[in-house]
């Protein structure tokens, strides 16, 4: 008996080794906000958008693949290296802004969370809010926090992908339509929801975590080594992140656009499924809006409290102390936000975006240089391919900062 349940002990470690790192960051960013702008896409302009996730998808693919390169060339955190090259006042906006729009932004998670399971049972969204938080927090005190976010990470990976996609095959989608769905277009008034979802899927930041994901995961390997198969398992993940947006923006496709429902909320959506495909349906689809909300909950707190922990000196090991108090303040602050506002008051949102808008580019610059350094990287170093792709990356990110910076503004 202990023979055969041995080799799925190991198989389980083999493939949290190879995806553990990739499926974090896909949990991490694949949030409520994520949800709602795909179920919009879908709703508004039906397949027409499909290209759009994956243009997103192939840059996000890009970064993700130079951060994990770092992670696995040097033993030195990514704000450690760049403290050395650039300097501690970079380090320093870089790790505090991000602490900041981290925690500007878990209200929305804290807030998702609560929606899927009260809309489901009939309680009051706001006791989730608390029962969700204090088991996030509670998480942080088990023996090996790291070992513990991958299972979960991928465990909620796979309920959505359940979730999403078992939607997406009952519902019967024209072949053509969707196929057509990946050709380049840009319908009337589409460009807002264009930019907003490919800044939202595009996340520099969950790039530039993957080098910290990665530096963990390999120091819980047997010979502290990684291979290739870690850049491939974080392609995997971003790739499982495209099939999750593909699949709720054909369920809005197919069921919301025929019928002209517009959509404010990835809640409305999981409304909106049940008078036209039953009860069923839409308990599917919240289950799929928890995972998306409880991993970026989780993933949310964890990627500012320990980038947080890197700039003060205290490093990012999950399971220091003062890491966990600043997980837990990200957790903390974001649930009294939605607790007191419901959501994210609009001064938040000014704010978070503010910083957002010029600390998006200054991280994509600083992440490429790094990845570009042949002394800090080595044989590792950007290939010439890579670099033109990244520099392509960055023209977008600085578009897309010029954009929400007119949008504010205006």
């Amino acid at each position: 008996m202990e023979q055969q349940q041995q080799p799925k002990s190991s198989l389980l470690k083999n493939w949290l080794s190879i995806l553990g790192p990739g499926i974090i960051t896909a949990a991490l960013v694949f949030g409520p906000s994520k949800m709602t702008i795909t179920s919009k896409m879908g709703a508004d302009y039906g397949f027409s958008l499909l290209w759009v996730v994956v243009v997103a998808i192939f840059f996000m693919m890009v970064f993700t693949n130079m951060a994990a390169r770092i992670g696995i060339a040097r033993d030195e955190s990514l704000l450690t290296l760049i403290r050395h090259k650039f300097g501690k006042t970079t380090s320093i906006i870089i790790g505090l802004g991000i602490f900041l729009v981290a925690t500007c932004f878990q209200s929305g998670n804290a807030t998702g969370v609560s929606i899927s399971v009260s809309e489901a049972t009939g309680t009051n969204p706001k006791i989730w809010i608390i029962v969700f938080n204090v088991i996030g927090i509670l998480l942080l005190f088990f023996k090996s926090f790291y070992a513990l976010l991958e299972k979960l990470m991928l465990a909620l990976i796979i309920l959505m992908l359940f979730a999403f996609l078992s939607t997406a095959i009952m519902i019967k989608t024209p072949a053509q339509d969707f196929f057509l769905g990946f050709i380049p277009s840009i319908p009337p008034s589409s460009v807002g929801l264009i930019i907003a979802f490919t800044a939202s899927c595009f996340s520099i930041v969950g790039a530039f975590y993957q080098s910290y994901l990665v530096q963990s995961r390999r120091k819980l390997s047997a010979n502290g080594q990684l291979s290739d198969r870690q850049i491939i398992g974080s392609r995997i993940g971003i790739i499982i992140l495209g099939i999750m947006s593909a699949a709720v923006m054909v369920c809005a496709a197919n069921t919301l656009h025929p019928q002209g429902i517009k959509l404010n909320s990835a809640a409305e959506m999981g409304r909106a499924l049940e008078p036209l495909l039953g009860t069923y349906a839409s308990h599917l689809f919240f289950i799929g809006l928890f995972g998306a909300s409880f991993s970026s909950l989780i993933g949310n707190a964890v990627l500012g409290g320990s980038l947080l922990g890197d700039t003060f000196g205290y490093g990012n090991d999950l399971n220091h102390p003062k890491v966990k108090l600043f997980i837990s303040l990200v957790m903390i602050f974001g649930s009294a936000i939605a607790l007191i506002f419901g959501n994210l008051p609009l001064e938040l949102i000014v704010f978070a975006q503010s910083i957002t808008i010029f600390l998006v580019p200054f991280i994509g610059i600083i992440l490429f240089l790094i990845a570009n350094d042949k002394e800090i990287m080595g044989a590792l170093r950007n290939t010439p391919l890579t670099r033109l792709w990244a520099i392509l990356g960055l023209i977008l990110l600085i578009f897309l900062a010029f954009s929400n910076f007119y949008n504010l503004i205006k």
